[in-house]
């Protein structure tokens, strides 16, 4: 005996008949708009898929945990086991990461003069593997710096988990590595997994020295040449970009390739600043919140906005300004 056939009644069915109607003729309308686009790039080799960004975010939760197994990756096991419990969150995390690397090149080779090695992903791979203990002792002097610029933290511990900042510059740390090795999609999606989480928008090409602190951090911008020093701190809002949009304008070499700025050791940059082009703030400089900045700045240098000013009101003229010197 066959299976007894099921009785769906329209009213069981939420897509009605016209609104199926429109869905036909929607897909088939999107079928000519994929065919228009993909006949003008006809030299490309349509690829199975893109990168996930649902897989690399699991691939980055992953490294964590190898990075960090008590405290990100939630190992409560004896000591004895952590280091199986690492080499099995290295071996997920890479075996993601291998698949998605492999679709980026998938994609990239549809562009290029010659075919990729068949094992260029494992290689990328493999040479980020052999970053992780790095990777470990630079994410532990950002959090360091934190907790002795913040005196608000309680701990390290509660920065590594809860900072915006920290959780930030953690995926940079990763995608930086990665956008090195020849993988920039995959990098690129890992950074904004951190921008939709945080707020922070740090480029993975942005080269950033050690013990580094965004303090609050959201609304923070860090563009691709950017360069930071040592020990350098910023705070929310702070723009590190480029003086125009390419394409609106006719750049040299400088401009498209160096067009961010260069933030020199132990400089503090405080809320609202927007530093543009490749200008260089010296060490040990302070940009007060607020600067607009596209010029030089010596080492040691003090960078602050006209002094604020009170508005007292008088019945009988209204308000007037009185500048803000000590004692008012």
């Amino acid at each position: 005996m066959g299976k007894p056939t099921t009785l769906v009644s329209a009213s069981a069915n939420p897509i009605s008949a016209a609104n199926e109607l429109g869905i036909q003729m929607q897909v088939a309308a999107l079928q000519r708009v994929r065919t228009t686009q993909r006949a003008g790039r006809s030299q490309r080799v349509d690829v199975g898929r893109f990168p996930l960004q649902s897989a690399l975010a699991k691939a980055v939760e992953q490294l964590s945990a190898a990075l960090y197994p008590r405290r990100l990756g939630s190992f409560a096991g004896a000591a004895c086991q952590e280091n199986d419990f690492v080499a099995a969150r290295i071996r997920s995390g890479l075996a993601l990461l291998r698949h998605e690397i492999a679709a980026e090149f998938a994609y990239w080779e549809g562009e290029a003069a010659q075919p990729f090695d068949a094992d260029q992903a494992d290689d990328v791979v493999r040479f980020f593997a052999m970053t992780l203990a790095d990777l470990r002792c630079a994410i532990d002097l950002d959090v360091e710096a934190a907790f002795l610029g913040d005196p608000a933290a309680r701990s390290v511990d509660e920065i590594l988990i809860c900072y915006p900042g920290a959780i930030a510059v953690r995926y940079h740390r990763i995608a930086h590595q990665l956008y090195a090795l020849g993988a920039p999609i995959v990098a690129r999606i890992i950074s904004e997994i951190a921008n939709a989480a945080t707020g922070i928008d740090i480029h993975p090409g942005a080269t950033i020295g050690p013990s580094f602190f965004i303090d609050h951090g959201t609304g923070v911008v860090i563009g691709e040449t950017a360069i930071i020093g040592a020990r350098v701190k910023l705070y929310q809002h702070v723009t590190l970009g480029a003086r125009a949009p390419l394409g609106l304008m006719t750049t040299g070499p400088r401009d498209r390739y160096a067009r961010h700025p260069i933030i020199e050791d132990d400089v503090v940059i405080y809320a609202g600043a927007t530093i543009l082009g490749r200008v260089t703030i010296g060490e040990g400089s302070t940009i007060g919140g607020n600067v607009w900045l596209l010029d030089d700045v010596p080492p040691n240098s003090m960078v602050v906005q006209p002094a604020a000013r009170i508005l007292s009101s008088e019945p009988e003229t209204g308000f007037h300004a009185a500048p803000m010197g000590r004692g008012h």
